[in-house]
This record gives structure tokens, C-alpha cells and sequence, in this order.
């Protein structure tokens, strides 16, 4: 992987892109109206709604910037880039560790990880021990407590 390119999945890219096309239609005008409204009603001395919405409205504008940066650098990539059968980016993969407990992870990109809904990051350590693998195959993972051993079960 190019680390100037940021990968995605077609559904992580069409996410940023409405995400960024919300945060610049409403949500911007939505705090701009709040300083506004906060400036009007009690200048800007010890005022601390005007300071707290100056505050949200550079979040906005940071979340703005970086998701523009992620796009700009945006490279779609999805399973068809993959061999049928092997883990590799965008693949949806079951796995059981060695207390028989069950998991499932979807490989993406940095910009998608969510790991309460199980989408890690290729670069993660999971997610660099499961790349090439298939089922059935054991896969030790290094970890803070010590190597884990996934098995396989299914690749999609």
C-alpha cells in the first residue's frame, strides 16, 4: 500500500462523502448562526456561548479539512482486488480464538475503523496477521497479553 493513498471501501468513501457534504451545507451554517445569535446577544467579553460555539465551529472546520485530506488521498479499493478466498482488504472475515469465542471483522482502511463494529485496519495487528490467510488456517496474532491464535471459519 502507498502511504499517500488512503484506502477505502466503496461504502467508507460514499460515508466521508455525505458526511463532508453535511458538515458543509448545514452543519457549518447551523454553528455560524450560533456565534451569531451568541455575538448579538452579549458582544463577545465573557461571553461563554459565543467562545464555545468559536470552538465548535473549529471542530467543524477541522472535520471538514481532514475528511478533505482522506478523499484527496482517497483510493477506492474493494474485494475484487483480492483472490477469491483470501483475506485482503475490504474482506468480511469470521474467526475463532482459541476459547472457541467468535468474531467478526471487516479489513478497511484507517479512515473506517470502528472496532464496536468490528471493522479493523489492515494496519492493525489483527488486521496485518489475517491479510493473505484462508479458511482454515491458524493465525497467531501478537498481543499486549501475549500471541492469540485465530482460526478461519469463513472469508467473504
Amino acid at each position: 500500500m502507498n502511504r499517500h493513498q488512503q484506502y477505502l471501501t466503496p461504502k467508507g468513501m460514499k460515508q466521508l462523502e455525505e458526511e463532508l457534504a453535511h458538515l458543509k451545507s448545514d452543519r457549518r451554517q447551523e454553528v455560524v448562526a450560533k456565534i451569531t445569535e451568541s455575538h448579538d446577544a452579549g458582544g463577545v467579553e465573557d461571553n461563554a456561548e459565543y467562545e464555545e460555539a468559536k470552538n465548535e465551529l473549529a471542530l467543524v472546520e477541522a472535520r471538514i479539512s481532514e475528511i478533505e485530506n482522506v478523499l484527496e488521498r482517497g483510493v477506492v479499493a474493494d474485494k475484487s482486488m483480492v483472490e477469491k478466498g483470501v483475506i485482503g482488504f475490504g474482506s468480511s472475515v469470521d474467526v475463532q480464538d482459541r476459547t472457541k469465542r467468535r468474531r467478526k471483522y471487516q479489513i478497511v482502511g484507517s479512515a473506517e475503523v470502528a472496532p464496536l463494529d468490528g471493522k479493523i485496519s489492515i494496519e492493525s495487528p489483527v488486521g496485518k496477521a489475517l491479510v493473505g490467510h484462508r479458511v482454515g488456517d491458524v493465525v497467531e496474532v501478537e498481543t499486549p497479553s501475549g500471541v492469540n491464535k485465530l482460526t478461519v471459519t469463513r472469508v467473504r
